[in-house]
């Protein structure tokens, strides 16, 4: 699944009649669902939460009260969440056809077989902050359906609507065009080859290595050292290479060091593994050099020197091995120091957030703006507790979000991120580096490769335009998020930054 899943092959032919049918219910809409609660602090919470989202003005009422809004605000990835159904209210996908006119369309293409459901598109435009108390409501159109199409993962039909979004005073706060593929599961083109890779092998080790693997399996990088010279080397042997003593032990490496030299290994290739497999001479910061498998960075981004840090791979719960991924580079590095993109600024205190911001608006001063400007680099750990933890925050109880064995029987091999994750990700790493007074305009997200558990997805994009109107810059930005399986997802955002005075 190593490509855009809207772009599909020739269509696939079909009775007419079960087309017609399909196409007959576009353009119909649905009555104004009402969101069963109101806007509240507590949900905006369990949201960032789970993306790992600080911006204190969705959840530090002192920093918010004094901001242009005066309080708390919902993050704008958020749009859709809160009409979401509950858990045993029926998700988009099983309402009843009054409240959403999809729910025809997926009922028809359920019994016709196309079982399989992912979110293929979304396009989110933000007109108005929604703040705790606000009643949201949504109204949905189906806006298109395609013919039979085959698909990376399946044959079957796009399926399209627009939520209109509004308050209780019936002002539109938002919308949202959504699409989704309904597939056959089984008809893939993955379906179509090779068998289920087999199992990574266990690296071997013997009495003078075993200590090694053992401080691995507990995530500890250990350097072999000399008691009498305290000399450090590796690979371990049993003596010390430079004074000769049998007296060793052991200390626990930083995990961190710079890219001495790599290979890219092609052929043969081994089952076990994914290829082009990156193999790296790692030169750790202790001193000694270590060989292990570069990972979160495509090849062509490979250069000596670059810093790198230990990244831990579980294989199949059995035993844990060493890996390295690219840290930010020095410039990034500095940049960081002020914008805070870095991990780091999530253990930032809610004392110093307001400092925080302040440096950051600085940062972005609006004289050192430039279309081309790359965004830090941002690398995602993909793991179940994302994925699981997401979809719950975002009010997504579709089980292939939880299940592996659901998300299986509707053709994927696990469980996979939903886009209302991916977009509160991307719209978090963007705010990391605009700002939290950013104000979202909109976001275009176009998913391919699905997010699964073991995975890292990169994140980049760059500035393609901006407008300036007095000390109101107006910014459009292209991203991408890549992972092991090629481009999960792609798209543009539209913001507008804080306007900043002039003797800032």
């Amino acid at each position: 699944m190593n490509r855009d899943l809207s772009q599909t092959d020739e269509a696939v032919s079909e009775p007419d009649d079960f087309l017609n049918l399909l196409i007959s219910q576009i353009g119909s809409s649905g009555k104004i669902e009402v969101a069963r609660d109101k806007v509240s602090e507590p949900v905006i919470r369990s949201w960032c939460d789970a993306m790992s989202e600080s911006n204190p003005l969705y959840i530090n009422r002192d920093v918010a009260n004094e901001s242009k809004h005066n309080g708390i605000i919902a993050p704008p990835a958020m749009l859709q969440v809160w009409t979401m159904s509950g858990l045993h209210l029926g998700s988009q996908f099983q309402r009843n056809t009054e409240d959403s006119p999809s729910a025809e369309v997926y009922q028809l293409l359920d019994e016709a077989g196309f079982t399989g459901v992912v979110a293929t598109n979304a396009i989110y435009h933000y007109d108005k902050v929604i703040k705790p108390g606000d009643l949201i409501s949504g109204s949905q159109k189906l806006l298109d359906v395609s013919e039979q199409k085959a698909t990376a993962i399946g044959v079957g039909h796009f399926v399209t609507t627009e939520t209109i979004y509004s308050d209780a005073s019936g002002e539109q706060v938002g919308s949202m065009e959504f699409r989704v593929l309904k597939f056959r599961p089984g008809t893939g083109k993955k379906n179509e080859q090779s068998p289920k890779k087999p199992p990574r092998p266990k690296p071997a080790s013997n009495i003078s290595t075993d200590w090694f693997w053992d401080a691995c399996n507990n995530k500890e990088l250990r350097i072999q050292s000399c008691e009498d010279c305290a000399n450090l080397q590796h690979p371990p042997a049993v003596r010390c290479l430079s004074c000769g003593s049998d007296s060793l032990s052991s200390v626990i490496a930083s995990g961190r060091g710079l890219l001495h030299s790599w290979a890219i290994a092609h052929y043969p290739q081994v089952p076990a593994f994914d290829y082009p497999l990156i193999v790296g001479l790692v030169e750790l910061e202790e001193g000694v050099r270590l060989v292990s498998n570069i990972t979160g960075i495509q090849t062509e981004d490979l250069e000596i020197g670059m810093p790198l840090e230990v990244d831990w791979l579980d294989v199949d719960n059995e035993f844990i091995l060493h890996q390295f991924k690219p840290t930010q580079s020095e410039k990034q590095k500095s940049k960081s120091d002020s914008d805070a993109t870095d991990n780091n600024k999530y253990q930032v205190s809610n004392s110093d957030q307001n400092d925080l911001e302040t440096q950051i608006a600085k940062e972005l001063d609006l004289n050192d703006i430039q279309i081309g400007d790359e965004l830090p680099v941002s690398l995602v750990p993909i793991t179940t507790l994302l994925i699981v933890s997401t979809a719950l925050a975002t009010r997504d109880y579709q089980d292939v979000h939880h299940d592996p064995k659901a998300a299986q029987s509707k053709g994927m091999p696990d469980i996979f991120m939903n886009i209302l994750t991916s977009a509160g990700i991307v719209s978090r790493w963007i705010n990391d580096w605009a700002g939290s007074e950013t104000d979202w305009k909109s976001i275009d997200l176009k998913l391919g490769a699905p997010n699964h558990p073991g995975d890292t997805m990169t994140l980049s994009g760059s500035v393609t335009d901006m407008n300036k109107n007095g000390n109101q810059v107006s910014l459009d930005i292209a991203f991408t998020g890549k992972n092991s399986r090629g481009m999960h997802v792609a798209g543009t955002a539209e913001i507008l930054l804080p306007e900043i005075s002039e003797e800032d």
